[in-house]
């Protein structure tokens, strides 16, 4: 919330930018719970082996969904920047490739953030009381803390990605998707969840360095904003 009310919600460009980011990320939500829910239909559910399986398939095919359309919606505001240059008096975008960046990885963290508070809010509903059966007392909790993670993540990673395609380094791509699938896979770690939240606040860490830098921060601008300067 205070990414969006402090960077974002007083330019109505980056606001519609930030409702079309979110867009994309819901439908390839969609996209991929429709065709894991049919993979389900079509399989034996006494098969808990196979069932497991089609989970770990769901969740990584999410995944690999979402960031094709991350880089769809890349394209899309390409486009978008060459119709705002033609149309500028002194041929200029308003906003630059790297704030779109920014602000459509905000967009898909958002969304993201919100499911997953609709998800716990629904368990919240009952029935029964978490951790009555002896595991840990701490999903609520610890869910909170996962859902902050990847709402930072999916804002960083939309710098990085962008920055990739931008600069024709793929591997900068590959890296994004990468953490992305090791951040979503760590959840099977669960009820052990210090080895699911220890790792995606690590690469969170990591990732926001890499996007500072490749937004062109440094040490001394870092040390100006700490004292204020």
């Amino acid at each position: 919330y205070g990414l969006f009310l402090f960077t974002i919600a007083r330019d109505p460009l980056r606001i519609i930018i930030l409702i079309a980011g979110a867009f994309f990320w819901l439908v390839s939500l969609l996209l991929s719970s429709l065709i894991w829910f049919i993979a389900v239909k079509a399989s034996d559910p006494r098969d808990e082996r196979l069932q497991k399986g089609l989970l770990i398939f769901g969740v990584m095919f999410s995944v690999l969904l979402q960031e094709a359309f991350r880089f769809l919606y890349y394209k899309l505001l390409r486009k978008a920047i060459e119709g705002l240059v033609a149309l500028s008096e002194d041929g200029c975008s308003p906003i630059s490739i790297q704030q779109m960046a920014y602000v459509a990885g905000v967009g898909f963290g958002l969304m993201s953030g919100a499911f997953s508070m609709i998800n716990l809010l629904a368990d919240a509903l009952g029935p029964g009381t978490v951790g009555i059966h002896g595991d840990s007392q701490l999903y609520f909790l610890t869910s909170a803390f996962m859902t902050m993670v990847l709402i930072f993540l999916h804002t960083f990673w939309g710098i990085l990605f962008f920055h990739g395609c931008e600069h024709r380094r793929w591997w900068e791509i590959m890296a994004v998707v990468v953490m992305h699938l090791t951040v979503s896979g760590s959840s099977f770690c669960n009820p052990l969840y210090v080895g699911s939240l220890v790792p995606s606040y690590l690469l969170m860490a990591a990732a926001a360095a890499w996007a500072y830098l490749l937004s062109g921060g440094s040490a001394q601008n870092l040390r100006r904003f700490l004292l204020c300067k």
